[in-house]
């Protein structure tokens, strides 16, 4: 078999996940114009994030779970179907409850696909991280896109064209059905996620709780950095979209850098310097001003995204018995509980200025940095099942 073609399933589940995660950038690029045409208030927009956010990260570490137990490559094209359903309905609905109702399906299918997702792409990226970092690039260049696609539409159709947002669904479920095809035993053998190794239970906590701080922050930015941009730099709509893009933008490209840097330096060194990074690029977001922001906006999104797939094998690698629930976990509860923090952030902004409610976050990739001190490196775990019983695998032989 080729190296290309060995390397089709991986590609296939990238192409897979950025149809997903389209869905969890444009919940946040849908915010502005629930504003203009709705009125809604920083809060009440904030809720809309929340509700994508809440049920999603409840949910989501009982997907791994059950991903522990049992391989569902069916339920990839099943959730990317109900992600995207949920963003389409949600500018036609006729209330606010039914529109945080449908956004919260969205939610729920973003969270089932990830865990299964993870566990498919572990197994046919056969543990590199450079393999691991091309699915999460994937998923960060659907963030990447989001604004785009959401100012594309909305922007010259109002809130009224959002079931156009139904169509990277569509190609998500094909690409996702594809991907398991292609995959062939590597994705359908409950074998798969049972790797030698021994759980790790307190380092993976407090990993956890650093990813929980990233997790705050980004939220935080994705809800609120294109209204900030747009009062900071006295843009307009476009202005606010461009610095979304950024935000989700740079992700994409420090996905990749992270694998590399990780292969060369180590996956928990690479991680506390993107941490630290954060830190002054978040300070110089929030407190430079001017069109300068643009800069802070992209370093922020390096400081955020450089660690996202090492945070995803480390979780892996610290719970090598339970890579689903690992999954479930960094990729879910962790990431989704920053929503829960956002309407905090609004009703702070509604009650003082953006910029003030913005200052907190400041503080949490510190945060996020101390526990990560002295976190030793996991060992990889052994090989699979799937992959012991490969006869290409060295491990087979």
């Amino acid at each position: 078999m080729t190296a290309s073609r060995r390397d089709r399933p991986v590609l296939l589940m990238s192409l897979g996940h950025a149809c997903v995660d389209v869905y969890q950038g444009a919940v946040a690029a849908l915010v502005p114009y629930f504003v203009a045409e709705r009125a809604y208030s920083y809060a009440a927009a904030s809720g809309v994030v929340l509700a994508a956010s809440l049920l999603s990260s409840l949910v989501q570490p009982l997907f791994g779970v059950l991903t522990d137990r049992w391989a569902m490559p069916w339920l990839l094209p099943l959730s990317a179907l109900t992600a995207g359903a949920g963003v389409a309905l949600s500018g036609v609905t006729g209330s606010y409850a039914l529109t945080l109702a449908v956004v919260a399906v969205s939610g729920v299918g973003v969270a089932a696909y990830h865990p299964e997702a993870a566990r498919v792409a572990r197994a046919v990226a056969r543990g590199r991280h450079t393999g691991m970092s091309w699915f999460s690039f994937g998923g960060n260049a659907g963030f990447a896109l989001a604004p785009l696609l959401v100012f594309a539409v909305v922007a010259t159709g109002g809130l009224r064209a959002s079931p156009l947002l139904v169509v990277p669904a569509l190609a998500g479920a094909a690409l996702c059905a594809a991907a398991v095809r292609s995959a062939g035993s590597g994705a359908k053998g409950c074998g798969a996620s049972v790797a030698v190794g021994r759980d790790d239970w307190a380092s993976f906590l407090r990993m956890s709780g650093a990813v929980v701080c990233r997790s705050v922050v980004f939220v935080g930015l994705s809800a609120f950095v294109s209204l900030y941009v747009r009062e900071r730099t006295g843009g307009g709509e476009a202005a606010g979209t461009a610095a979304l893009f950024v935000l989700y933008a740079g992700g994409a490209v420090g996905t990749l850098a992270g694998g590399r840097l990780a292969e060369r330096y180590g996956r928990m060194a690479v991680v506390r310097r993107s941490y630290a990074l954060t830190v002054l690029a978040v300070a110089g977001l929030v407190l430079v001003p001017g069109p300068p922001v643009y800069l802070f906006v992209a370093l922020t999104s390096a400081g955020l995204y450089v660690p996202f797939s090492l945070h995803i094998t480390l979780g892996q690698d610290f719970l090598p018995g339970r890579v689903g629930t690992a999954s479930g976990v960094t990729l879910g509860l962790t990431v989704s509980v920053g929503g829960l923090a956002a309407p905090a952030i609004g009703a702070l902004a509604d009650a003082t200025s953006l910029r003030t409610a913005l200052l907190p976050l400041i503080a949490l990739p510190a945060l996020g940095r101390l526990l990560l001190c002295r976190l030793p490196e996991p060992a990889p775990p052994g090989p699979t099942a799937a992959e012991r019983a490969d006869p290409r695998n060295p491990a087979a032989r």
